[in-house]
């Protein structure tokens, strides 16, 4: 019976093959169209473009690219934290009954269902001509990417993971060594490749779609997952990738709104697709917004302050170093978004902020207090006053934002079923991380003057020109010079912390690092000993004398990856859980 039970919960999720996702729209309850046949269903090639369409549309969920896959690549690193619900990130005591979790699951496993059946499909199609030679190879290398990518993130954050490469399964396959799995992901990758179009081809109605620039990121970022860093640098060193991508000038400009899809964006999640349908259009059905940006707002601002950061990575920035307040902001300090300040002229422009100064409070002198009270006394136009920084309600945050995910001058900082989706589109690979990667690869293959030269390319925009000589980071976590670094493996991943934290990368690249690298460089970089201390600010004490909201808990044994969820488990017993939960 149980067995039974499993076989058609596998059999509705295929049975949605055709519908795409929705973060709107619970995929159970979609028409289902499981009676239908390939024959009688892909008799245009839209139909066609549409399975795959809904391949991409899997990612566009919340729960499964900001509550797994962004949160794994930045709580787990202690540069941001969770106030919430979730908080159990902030002490690695994550649970296997984490609702998010088997989101990014199930999500995963049904686009990998949805593109091992536009392989068969495809194929087919262009036998019968319903689809041309060449939009059918661009759909199969867009279904083989989307498979590679899918297996990426699942082996990334949860190590081994069933292989599935046939859209007919009863899902009890046993777990694949995380090896296995990365193996698989460049065997997708090489193909997609052969598949693809390059960004120099690919029509411009069509701009977020997979490139091969895409796949070759993709493919090296797997080849050193299995540690074969010769081959990474063969990937990493394809002219679609050194010829067709390049940094942007400006650091601020990576992440702003206006500048999606850029030259240095590989590949990035598409929401709000303006005009797009569900079967012959975009990729989602009629157009997707999210809350993904939002919630890493100040609660002042916009009602949630779900995420924060760390005020030691703020420390951390080299003096000179542009990406410090284009990443993370706290008291005292300015939104340096030029599409923010365009539109509202700062925060002092949000509604919420002028009420709240309005209807703030005065002390006995008549001078007005508050929390939208700037530390000159006017309306607040820095992320919180250096004298009363943002806590949030409960006084539980540290008062330090991701500016990073304060970029979409549409939303309008008001907690309001209305006012909280916006349509920025997230990032999961540029430029710049492969250029951090090729360094990594160069200095595991002897080649250290080459890796270097990767870094200064970075560290040269970082700094708006020519970077120092000297590398090191700012302050240490309770306001302490450092060291200058000299080991050039810390150089680099000391880099991957500078120049991707905040966005979808991070950990994945601390743990792919090596054993005991990323705990390692946690406890360097923030003193982690299980117990947290009160530090003063760089800036001098703060209002009760206490660092809030942060943690130092050390990485425990184990919880680099995450649990498998508990309810993956109860669909298919053959799945093992990982050790340490």
């Amino acid at each position: 019976m149980k067995m039974n039970k499993k076989y058609i919960a596998l059999i509705a999720l295929v049975g949605t093959l055709l519908i795409p996702l929705s973060c709107k729209k619970n995929f159970l309850t979609q028409t289902n169209t499981f009676q239908s046949t390939a024959d009688a269903t892909f008799e245009k090639s839209q139909d066609v473009v549409a399975l795959v369409n809904s391949i991409y549309d899997g990612y566009q969920n919340s729960d499964l690219l900001k509550k797994s896959i962004w949160y794994y690549a930045n709580f787990t690193s202690h540069d941001w934290f969770n106030d919430g619900g979730d908080i159990a990130w902030n002490n690695y005591t994550i649970s296997p009954t984490f609702a998010a979790l088997y989101t990014f699951w199930q999500n995963g496993y049904i686009d990998i269902i949805r593109a091992n059946s536009a392989l068969e499909i495809i194929a087919t199609a262009k036998t019968k001509g319903v689809v041309t030679e060449e939009l059918g190879n661009r759909l199969l290398g867009e279904a083989y990417f989307l498979r590679g990518m899918t297996y990426y993130y699942l082996a990334g954050s949860f190590g081994g993971v069933p292989i599935e490469l046939k859209a007919s399964t009863n899902g009890l396959a046993p777990r694949s060594t995380q090896e296995q799995v990365f193996a698989q992901v460049v065997a997708d990758m090489k193909q997609a490749e052969t598949l693809l179009q390059s960004k120099t081809t690919l029509p411009a109605t069509e701009l977020g779609r997979a490139t091969k620039g895409a796949a070759y990121a993709y493919e090296g970022s797997a080849q050193m997952w299995l540690g074969k860093y010769t081959d990474a640098l063969a990937a990493f060193n394809n002219p679609e990738l050194t010829n067709n991508y390049h940094l942007l000038p400006n650091f601020i400009d990576v992440h702003e709104f206006d500048h999606q899809n850029n030259d240095e964006s590989l590949f990035e999640i598409q929401f709000d697709i303006q005009g797009s349908q569900s079967w012959d259009g975009g990729w989602q059905n009629g157009g997707e917004v999210a809350w993904i940006d939002d919630f890493s707002w100040p609660h002042e601002i916009s009602g949630f302050g779900y995420d924060y950061g760390n005020p030691g990575l703020e420390y951390s920035y080299q003096t000179g170093d542009l990406r410090k307040h284009a990443t993370i902001a706290g008291p005292g300090d300015s939104l340096i978004s030029p599409g923010i300040i365009k539109k509202w002229g700062g925060i002092k422009g949000y509604q919420v902020t002028i009420d709240g100064f309005k209807n703030g409070t005065k002390d006995n002198a008549g001078q007005q207090y508050g929390s939208y009270v700037g530390d000159d006394g006017k309306i607040i136009n820095t992320v919180g006053a250096i004298r009363q920084p943002w806590y949030g309600d409960d006084l539980t945050r540290s008062g330090y934002y991701c500016a990073k995910k304060w970029r979409d001058p549409n939303l309008t900082g008001a907690n309001g079923s209305s006012t909280i989706f916006g349509s920025q589109n997230q990032i999961l690979m540029r430029y710049a991380e492969v250029l951090l990667s090729r360094a990594e690869c160069k200095i595991r293959t002897g080649d250290v003057p080459g890796a270097m030269a990767d870094l200064k390319i970075v560290r040269n925009r970082a700094f708006g020109g020519t970077a120092p000589a000297v590398m090191q980071d700012g302050l240490t976590f309770d306001g302490k010079p450092t060291s200058p670094i000299t080991d050039p493996l810390q150089m680099v991943l000391s880099e991957y912390r500078h120049e991707l934290t905040g966005e979808y990368s991070v950990f994945y690249l601390l743990r792919r690092a090596g054993a005991g690298v990323a705990a390692a460089f946690i406890k360097a970089n923030y003193g982690t000993d299980g117990t947290v201390t009160p530090q003063p600010y760089p800036y001098g004490p703060t209002a009760d004398g206490k660092l809030h909201g942060v943690w130092r808990t050390s990485l425990p044994a184990g919880r680099d990856i995450l649990p498998i969820p508990q309810t993956a488990r109860g669909l298919n017993p053959n799945l093992t859980q990982n050790p340490g939960y």
